[in-house]
């Protein structure tokens, strides 16, 4: 085993943390062109580290062999893309926030995950 379980848990308050930055950060940028876009992209791109923050509870929650490890990687994941799809739902549909802000908040939280791994602290 090549990571303890501290060290996963670890890299995901650090994804979240990160990820909720970056919701703010998006926001910021998107004031420049309306309150309306920078909600937008806030909102998204929280979305994406609620959903992230879900899986990780799910999944370290506790481990007890691979099957249950399994299942509760694939119940979080669910429950991750649940929280994202339906949050875009929210933004896209109830509030008619404007779709590009949305979009481009969820790249820049998603972005968070390609660096994550590569930078370790």
């Amino acid at each position: 085993m090549l990571n303890s379980l501290a060290s996963g848990r670890r890299l995901a308050l650090r994804t979240v943390l990160l990820q909720l930055a970056v919701a703010v950060l998006a926001g910021l940028v998107f004031l420049t062109l309306g309150r309306r876009e920078a909600m937008s992209a806030a909102m998204s791109a929280a979305f994406v580290a609620l959903g992230t923050a879900l899986l990780s509870v799910r999944f370290f929650s506790g481990l007890n062999g691979a099957g249950m490890a399994l299942s509760r990687l694939l119940t979080g994941m669910l429950l991750k893309w649940l929280v994202i799809i339906g949050g875009l739902m929210v933004i896209l549909v109830q509030y008619k926030l404007p779709p590009l802000a949305a979009i481009l908040g969820l790249v820049a939280a998603f972005a968070v995950n390609l660096f994550a791994f590569r930078f370790k602290g």
